[in-house]
């Protein structure tokens, strides 16, 4: 079902821009998103919709009923990055806040998150202002803490889909390094598994003069990530595709101090459960083995955390949808896309609710400079997600992603 009426654009967009700067420069750590919560429960208020704050910790949940009907859930995340922001932006943050390890930090929405949830938030007010042509209820979902993967198992496990309206369908969209005004797309498996990994090792300390009297962690550290690389190109199969990555390695305090202990911080991404196991089996067997090698007095400690499954776009419903923003958008502006070896936790409700899950990209940096970087081979010096530089232009990408979660979601409403 498509949009035919633009006056929304005047009437909304002007405070949804102007709610996108605000969270822009007040971005929020993970299950610290209290301000941005107060924002999207206002806007939902505002819309007409019941509001629920503090789901799964920080989360919201609106809900507009619209007689008898379909139950469509749309997804925003919230939280932003322990980043310094470096996009020279006039609403650029300024932010730091005390991380989880009691570390204060910078923190910028280096991950878009911040222009999700003004998305959501027009999308919300436009389909109430729309009721006339759907019938049904909309589920609009506000996530905490995404970027830990565990905002959607936390809501979960406080009885989202016991306490409010169980969808048929979860909808949810992504910013990312495109062309503002595209959307990017996939059926099947579109994201990737993660697995996150704290490893602890264990040696035995001492003057940096004597290294024979040691066991040295930061030796035997440096092996584990060196041999870890080979599991993706020697043991993961050619025409299958992991990544493994050593995002931490902390020791010592002293260059002439042999420390007692090393710790690894690692991450794996996996689209099958057979490559899964294969890629985490190998990882404690080369740590285990390289501590037995290096004479360690004690086993390491290897701490499997939450961890997201990979997000799979259910294949008829992703067609629908498909022709459906292609309807709107023109077939000119939707772009096909390779499995992306990032995560995303949104798949576990879909997962949950037994329903099917469609999630897309759109574009947020500028068109032009974007097809000028690939024209001349820099496009992957770009800032993309996660990067101080990253940033969406305000317009078009508001407009496309309010207008792309309302198409999708009236064309899963009944009429």
């Amino acid at each position: 079902m498509a949009l035919t009426d633009d006056t929304w654009q005047t009437e909304l967009l002007p405070g949804l821009e102007a709610l996108y700067e605000d969270l822009h420069r007040h971005p929020e750590l993970s299950g610290q998103e209290h301000r941005t919560a107060a924002k999207a429960a206002q806007a939902l208020t505002a819309a007409g919709y019941e509001v629920t704050e503090g789901v799964g910790g920080t989360g919201v949940v609106g809900v507009l009923r619209n007689g008898e009907g379909p139950v469509v859930m749309l997804r925003a995340d919230m939280d932003a990055l322990p980043v310094r922001e470096e996009t020279g932006l006039p609403y650029a943050s300024e932010v730091h806040a005390v991380g989880a390890d009691g570390a204060s930090v910078p923190v910028a929405h280096a991950c878009g998150h911040d222009m999700h949830v003004a998305c959501l938030a027009g999308a919300a007010a436009l389909l109430a202002r729309m009721r006339q042509r759907w019938s049904g209820t909309v589920l609009a979902v506000f996530q905490p803490a995404e970027e830990l993967v565990a905002g959607a198992r936390a809501m979960i496990e406080d009885g989202l889909f016991e306490r409010f309206p169980r969808p048929g369908i979860v909808l949810g969209q992504h910013v990312g390094p495109l062309p503002a005004g595209m959307i990017g797309y996939r059926e099947g498996a579109v994201m990737a598994a993660a697995d996150f990994a704290d490893i602890e090792l264990f040696g035995r300390g001492g003057h940096g003069s004597r290294p024979e009297a040691t066991v040295d962690p930061v030796l035997m550290a440096a092996s584990v990530v060196v041999r870890l690389q080979g599991i993706v190109a020697r043991e993961v199969p050619a025409a299958e595709t992991a990544v493994v990555t050593v995002g931490r390695l902390q020791a010592g305090t002293k260059e002439n101090i042999i420390p007692d202990t090393a710790q690894l911080g690692i991450s794996v991404r996996s689209y099958t459960p057979q490559v899964r196991r294969l890629v985490r089996d190998a990882v404690e067997r080369i740590v285990n083995g390289e501590a037995a090698v290096s004479g360690a007095p004690r086993p390491p400690v290897i701490t499997w955390k939450e961890a997201a499954p990979v997000l799979v776009n259910d294949g008829d419903a992703t067609r629908a949808v498909l022709a459906d923003l292609a309807a709107h958008f023109g077939q000119e502006r939707m772009l096909p896309l390779p499995p992306i070896a990032a995560s995303e936790d949104v798949g576990l409700f879909g997962e949950a609710a037994g329903v099917p899950t469609v999630f897309w990209f759109w574009g947020g940096p500028d068109a032009a400079s974007v097809l000028a970087a690939f024209r001349e081979g820099t496009h992957d010096q770009l800032p993309s997600n996660h990067s101080p530089g990253f940033a969406p232009v305000v317009q078009p990408t508001l407009t496309t992603g309010v207008e792309a979660l309302t198409v999708a979601a009236l064309g899963r409403l009944g009429g």
